[in-house]
């Protein structure tokens, strides 16, 4: 596939005329072409009115159209084959390996929200039968939950496929029945193009309506803030920094319908070494400890940024068996130039406190876009006196915080803010500090880990990804999972509404053989 460096608007290749962006290789800091044309207020406008045109089309095509659109777009992605995964190392530094793995994920989301879509659960269809004996009368009253509208979806630096084009956030979308607007992230700028042209021609394919998806390119922070700002909008999803989404949501709430953002943003992933697990096995758990942090050069959502242990000789032999390990980490390239800065910029702040010292680096960095893994330590007062210490610092670098006593622990822990995961190392001695502990990490993250670290994010029914402020802007959903299609969703309730007008799903014959609340009951009937 020859790359024009064009938008896609529904069916249509446009070039940008506000200027051009090129792809930069951050391990040699060279640009590549193809030129990037830019958009700018106008290719938004013709994007947002088109996905406006065509979503009531879209939201009433049936759930097999839906699902049959997904397993497409899925089809497509792997008919690249090895031109998408060169492209995509070529614009990250990304290995080949890890970017195969990270299509393979891409792949099998959208194969799982065409499964919910042909599930028809996601709809919540709901009914409860008129009651015209009953003294007040009830109603004939029946409930499905629709798509909300277009979303507008930012593609993530750090995953160029499963966090970005065709990533979670435009699968449950598409599967939803929304329209999908993608702003491309600048540091992959061809990977975009190549998925966004697999989408585009699974439109046409499917026959489905010309604005189902649009692939935009901007620069600077306006761009983003035009758009979310554009009426036809009606959602946001977006992963990146605090700043980033603090401002998205500012510019959605001013809006004169405001709309949700379901913005990721910043956390540490506090791990919690217990002492009966660090006594048993601490190099162990510092030997996976220092795996997870180095894995993609601490580029994940997820890197065990904090580590939580009580004082003593377990966390002692824990911390000379984790710079034994890190000390041999060589330095990995940074997705971005600007991301290699600001973590060398986060390290130095933590060399600079006087209460928090270095305890090992790993091996020095090889260019200017790469990052020396780092390992620091301080005690409890110190952390709970500097709210800094707690800000995230994006790469492999993490901060060991050594508690006098398990109240101390707690004490931390309920200080932390929102997270997106806590991870409890333990044994069976430790379960009765764990049980004082899981109603704090309860409150403060969307997903609680034993024994394990908490770079895996699975794909499934049941995980979530998200939680409380800074973590995410809203924490009653997930980012990764089958409830992410109910971020795009809203409920519709139909009174009386004559059976020749009601939606299949809640027709007294039930056609489509969904699972539904009857009266109370769930039934198929």
């Amino acid at each position: 596939m020859t790359l024009s460096g064009d938008m896609l608007i529904g069916q249509r290749a446009v070039r940008g005329t506000a200027g051009t962006l090129q792809a930069i290789n951050p391990a040699s800091n060279e640009k590549f072409g193809p030129d990037f044309g830019v958009g700018g207020r106008a290719e938004i406008d013709q994007a947002c009115t088109l996905a406006q045109q065509a979503f009531d089309g879209y939201r009433s095509c049936s759930a097999e159209q839906r699902a049959q659109f997904l397993e497409t777009i899925a089809s497509g992605i792997l008919a690249l084959g090895a031109e998408l995964i060169s492209r995509a190392s070529q614009e990250t530094g990304l290995p080949a390996v890890r970017l195969m793995i990270e299509r393979s994920r891409t792949v099998a989301q959208l194969r799982l929200f065409a499964g919910i879509a042909r599930s028809g659960q996601y709809l919540g269809a709901t009914l409860d039968s008129a009651l015209p004996e009953r003294i007040p009368p009830r109603a004939d009253l029946r409930l499905r939950k629709i798509a909300l509208g277009p979303v507008a979806v930012f593609g993530a630096s750090n995953f160029p496929l499963a966090f970005s084009v065709a990533g979670g956030d435009t699968a449950a979308a598409l599967a939803a029945g929304c329209p999908v607007i993608v702003k491309a992230h600048g540091a992959h700028l061809g990977t975009s193009e190549l998925v966004g042209r697999v989408i585009q021609a699974a439109v046409a394919s499917c026959r489905l309506p010309d604005g189902v998806f649009s692939l935009l390119i901007g620069d600077g922070n306006q761009f983003g803030q035009d758009l979310v700002s554009h009426p036809a909008i009606k959602a946001v999803a977006f992963t990146g920094s605090r700043q980033g989404g603090l401002a998205l949501m500012r510019t959605a709430a001013l809006r004169r319908e405001p709309i949700p953002v379901f913005a990721e943003m910043s956390c540490i992933n506090p791990m919690f070494l217990l002492p009966a697990a660090l006594a048993a096995r601490a190099p162990q758990i510092a030997a996976g400890f220092v795996e997870a942090l180095v894995t993609g050069v601490g580029q994940f959502c997820t890197s065990p940024g904090l580590l939580l242990a009580i004082d003593g000789a377990p966390l002692l032999q824990f911390l000379a068996a984790a710079v034994s390990a890190l000390q041999n980490k060589a330095a990995g390239t940074m997705l971005t130039a600007g991301i290699s800065s600001a973590y060398a910029n986060g390290v130095g702040r933590l060399n600079e406190m006087v209460s928090v010292r270095l305890l090992g680096k790993g091996l020095a960095a090889k260019n200017g876009c790469s990052a020396q893994a780092a390992l620091f330590v301080t005690d409890a007062a110190t952390f709970l006196a500097t709210p800094q210490l707690e800000d995230e610092n994006f790469g492999p670098s993490a901060l060991i915080v050594a508690c006098r006593d398990a109240e101390e622990m707690q004490t931390v822990a309920e200080y932390i803010s929102g997270q997106l995961t806590a991870t409890l190392h333990m044994d069976s001695a430790d379960h009765d500090l764990a049980r004082k502990l899981l109603p704090t990490l309860e409150r403060k993250a969307g997903r609680i880990l034993v024994n394990a670290y908490p770079t895996g994010v699975e794909v499934s029914h049941a995980m979530v990804h998200g939680g409380p402020f800074p973590a995410s802007s809203d924490s009653r959903s997930t980012a990764v999972g089958a409830t992410a299609i109910e971020r795009f969703l809203r409920p519709v309730c139909y009174q009386d509404l004559p059976a020749e007008l009601m939606p299949p799903e809640l027709r007294d014959e039930n056609p489509l053989r969904l699972w539904r609340i009857l009266n109370g009951e769930c039934v198929r009937t």
